[in-house]
């Protein structure tokens, strides 16, 4: 609903507040701690940190769960247990080291779940940046209450992380005071941390506000005289802790700042104007503040007589044909006033420009929350959901407005919509062009030859996104659309596509930000498939098939929009004080656009039907992909789903926009990771590699291992014929993980940070497949946890051991040992410090048939007997601190209950681990090759220019 006057606010609001606190005092009443309420005698708040500041970790270890598979409540159940004595206590008084804490940790979690759980990984996310965030909420509460003259504290259970700093992602300027269980080795409820921080602001109890979400600690701190509040959600807390403190915790007038210079507009001849338009009499002064949301028309509120107005107008100077087409905004939102959009109440046009210096048009301010991150941060998972779930519900609401029954049949041409519309995003793109893009220059030339060939006709908003939406602040209700600008009438899949820009764009886009460096799934935001899915099952419609275009229009008009600004920039004209970002960001986005140009591409080229495979040639298509598309810098985005009668049939999938739409988002998360990680990190790896310590494991290798199980990037390459209930691994085929495979061996090391590099994946998958349920129990799960590695001891220098049939190494029945003797060499990882494994294939019976004579054994590494002799080089590289060494094997007693599957039983046991390993071997092969031709193309690009 839009405010209608300032009285009628100031009295909803004196009602809530009213009633707000007649209810906290009948809650607390008989207390002489809550006599004061909405007083002054309050002089301190104090804050816990997990749940009230940062996620808590019971909220963390929820969605974590869900991810890694692990039954719920695991995490939080394992961190109750022992209560004062146990591990997660023991932690925050920091009487226990991470390490320690860790490996009794996992231990109580392993033992609860009948499951290895990798609590490492869970650690790592818990104190990531990622999810380490302060809410925005209680940020804007902190400042108000310090702008007030109160103090501010911290007082928290929290620990030493690895490194022997606390884990306190919070800006310490913001508090007086911080208190911490870990420095002061006493953790709440024990009264005295309470006492302590009373005793650092200089204050007594009954002078101090304590939030947290635990019910224990809030006791304990009531029990001393501090009132206490509840945090089960930060923004409600916020209104009780306003109650209380008599005064607001938010800013004025969400997303505005004073008016910039630029942007200014005379004050006098616009009150004349407001006065005369709304029949009032003021002397008092009018409040102008500028909205900063927006990169077109600029956009201010007014505060006049107790009215909250709008005023949206066109920007100065020379304007683009076409652009900024405010009476159209006005005129639609007239129109929809009624038909059951929510819309801005809008009061008039004016086009007389000398009133603020261009046309412009006024409505009534639109109270409520505009989300202006898309990943929705400080919200729960099923409230992000909703929220999506509502912007695609009011999207088909405009789509379903008969356009003549509101008087808009005439609001745009029927037919040839995006033809249209490609034009004139071409001619804006030409009329504000200042350098050459290259993606810009063929998406010109590829757009008019890929046209749909049916469209439906609706209204279209034009410029559908979440940030154009107003949002109610307490349930996830849309209460007003804005922006409609580029209203028109035309195909709505491309309002639906443009909703989804943000799930392809990264977090850190300045203009549009994105969440494609985000897991969805922990978010609790639908994929774009899905929610293209959910938009055609409202509106009726069979999911189309060429969407790949529609997402290279949506891009490539984003291109031509952020290039208009730049422009305008130059000049001043730009709304946003971020315009200037744009020119470098407009090539960005039209690459993104010829992403999904190059996978329509793709599209069609498969579903061409080929009568004569034999004689077809791809050439041209070669021949453009590597002209235009430079190979090792390729970017998969998610496109619809595809045909299950497709993949039933066994079909391959050649490439990653036919992967299933979780495969893919899988895909995407490797891919950031390597951007964001991997890549930037290899010139630290090789100096490593080249350096005196090179035998010993890179701390970097291992850090980063740590970050890649937060981002779920852990053992993927166990196939799901060998572990059908997804028990050990991702969960993906062959086929699927093989494009993975591919992407990671574009470097030499994202397979071991990942924990998908040989030997360890072939013998990890052995033991998936032949192990006892003992053999996996000890080697198994260090494995899959990274915590140790392996190497496979078949090769020997005396005969041809690719086939394993040649292998002479013996293995020799003793009491109740195998006894081995063999020379070995070519063993891959043998070397490594961390290697604890030897998986060693020996003969047991000379005379048995030739593929019954081999056996497998499971060596532990530090057996007596065995003697590395040296490492070994390929093409001068040793491949350190793995290695490929020449070992020999004398008399090793290695217990039976290490053999394998049985004796007589290694060749087929070699066999079952050789096929997945090979595919392995290839994509990522195939994967290093894209990357040489691209370093070798970027090379020959930078000599020629040279």
């Amino acid at each position: 609903m839009c405010v209608r006057s300032c009285f009628q606010s100031s009295c909803l609001q004196w009602a809530w507040r009213t009633a707000f606190l007649k209810h906290i005092q009948r809650r607390h009443q008989g207390s002489h701690r809550w006599t004061h309420l909405g007083g002054s005698t309050y002089r301190a708040v104090i804050f816990d940190m997990g749940g009230v500041l940062i996620p808590s970790p019971g909220r963390v270890a929820a969605e974590w769960e869900v991810q890694n598979r692990i039954p719920s409540g695991t995490i939080l159940k394992a961190l109750m247990e022992g209560g004062e004595n146990g591990p997660w206590m023991r932690f925050m008084r920091a009487e226990i080291t991470a390490e320690g804490f860790l490996r009794e940790f996992g231990r109580l979690c392993s033992e609860m779940s009948k499951t290895s759980v990798p609590v490492d990984s869970f650690f790592s996310l818990l104190t990531s940046e990622r999810v380490a965030k302060q809410f925005p909420v209680m940020t804007e509460a902190i400042t108000q209450i310090r702008a007030k003259g109160l103090q501010t504290a911290v007082l928290s259970n929290n620990f030493y992380l690895p490194n022997q700093k606390s884990f306190l992602p919070l800006d310490r300027k913001q508090f007086d005071v911080v208190v911490e269980s870990c420095v002061e080795g006493i953790c709440k409820p024990d009264p005295r941390i309470y006492k302590l921080c009373l005793e650092r602001l200089g204050l007594q109890p009954s002078e101090s506000i304590f939030l947290d979400d635990l019910g224990p600690n809030l006791k304990a701190a009531a029990s001393l005289g501090i009132h206490t509040i509840k945090v089960n959600d930060p923004e409600t807390a916020v209104k009780e802790l306003e109650a209380l403190l008599g005064f607001t915790l938010r800013l004025g007038v969400p997303n505005t700042q004073p008016v910039r210079k630029t942007m200014e507009i005379p004050k006098d001849s616009l009150k004349k104007y407001l006065k005369d338009l709304l029949g009032i009499q003021t002397t008092g002064p009018l409040e102008l503040l500028q909205f900063d949301h927006g990169q077109s028309n600029p956009t201010y509120y007014i505060r006049l007589a107790n009215r909250d107005l709008v005023l949206r107008k066109k920007p100065p100077g020379t304007l683009l044909p076409s652009a900024h087409a405010i009476e159209r905004e006005f005129r639609i939102m007239k129109a929809l006033a009624n038909a059951g959009v929510p819309v801005p109440n809008v009061l008039d046009l004016c086009e007389d420009s000398s009133v603020v210096g261009t046309p412009f048009y006024v409505m009534e301010y639109c109270p409520g929350l505009i989300y202006k991150d898309p990943s929705l941060p400080g919200l729960e998972p099923s409230h992000r959901r909703a929220i999506y779930t509502a912007m695609n519900t009011v999207l088909c609401k405009i789509h379903s407005v008969d356009p003549q029954a509101v008087g808009l049949e005439d609001y745009g041409k029927q037919g040839a919509y995006i033809p249209r519309q490609v034009r004139t995003w071409v001619k804006q793109y030409r009329a504000s062009e200042t350098s050459t893009i290259p993606a810009m220059e063929r998406l010109i030339e590829w757009l008019p030859l890929h046209l749909p060939h049916q469209q439906r006709t609706t209204l279209v908003h034009g410029d559908f996104r979440l940030d154009n939406l107003v949002f109610h602040p307490e349930k996830p209700e849309v209460l007003a659309v804005l922006d409609w600008e580029l209203s028109t009438l035309g195909d709505p899949l491309i309002d639906v596509a443009y909703s989804c820009l943000a799930h392809y764009l990264p977090s850190s886009f300045p203009v549009l930000r994105g969440f494609n460096d985000c897991d969805l799934t922990q978010l609790g935001i639908p994929a774009a498939e899905e929610y293209f899915r959910m938009y055609c099952l409202q509106v009726g419609l069979p999911p189309t098939e060429n969407w790949n275009f529609y997402m290279a229009f949506s891009f490539f008009r984003l291109a031509a929009i952020l290039q208009g600004v730049y422009r305008r920039s130059l000049t001043g004209q730009a709304s946003s004080a971020h315009a200037e970002q744009t020119g470098k960001l407009t090539e960005f986005v039209s690459n993104l656009a010829w992403d999904f140009a190059v996978k329509e591409g793709f599209r069609v080229f498969k579903e061409m039907p080929f009568k004569n495979p034999l004689t077809r040639s791809c050439h041209t298509w070669a021949r453009s992909q590597s002209q235009w598309y430079p190979i090792g810098t390729r970017s998969y985005s998610s496109v619809p789903e595809a045909s299950p009668a497709h993949a039933s049939r066994g079909g391959l999938v050649i490439s990653p926009e036919s992967l299933s739409p979780p495969v893919r988002e899988l895909y995407h998360r490797l891919k950031h990771f390597m951007e964001q990680h991997v890549y930037p990190a290899e010139p630290e790896l090789q100096s490593h590699q080249a350096s005196a310590a090179r035998w010993s494991p890179s701390p970097l290798i291992e850090d980063l291992k740590e970050k890649a199980k937060a981002e779920g990037l852990w053992n993927l390459f166990l196939p799901l014929e060998a572990d059908p209930e997804k028990k050990y691994g991702a969960g993906l085929t062959n086929v699927e993980y093989a494009h993975l495979c591919e992407l990671m061996g574009t470097s030499l090391y994202a397979p071991e940070i990942c924990n998908c590099s040989a030997p360890d994946t072939g013998n990890m998958e052995l033991l998936v497949r032949y192990g006892t349920e003992a053999q996996k129990a000890r080697w198994l799960m260090p494995l899959l946890e990274g915590k140790a590695r392996s190497c496979f001891a078949m090769t020997e220098p005396q005969v041809a051991s690719s086939d394993a049939t040649n292998i002479e190494a013996s293995i020799r029945e003793e009491d109740s040992f195998y006894v081995i003797n063999g020379h070995k060499w070519w063993i891959t990882g043998i070397l490594d410090p961390r290697c604890q494994l030897c998986v060693f294939m020996g003969k047991t019976d000379p005379h048995a048939p030739r593929h019954r004579q081999q056996s497998v054994l499971l060596v532990p590494m530090d057996t007596p007997g065995i003697k590395i002799i040296r490492p070994l080089t390929v093409y001068g590289l040793e491949d350190a601190p793995g290695g490929h060494g020449e070992v020999r094997f004398e008399h090793v007693h290695v217990p039976k209950e290490n053999m394998v599957l049985g004796p007589g039983r290694g060749f087929e046991i070699a066999q079952g681990r050789l096929g997945p390993g090979r595919i392995h071997h290839c994509m990522r092969l195939i994967g290093f090759s894209e990357r040489a031709l691209a370093l070798m193309k970027a090379r020959v690009s930078a000599s020629s220019c040279a």
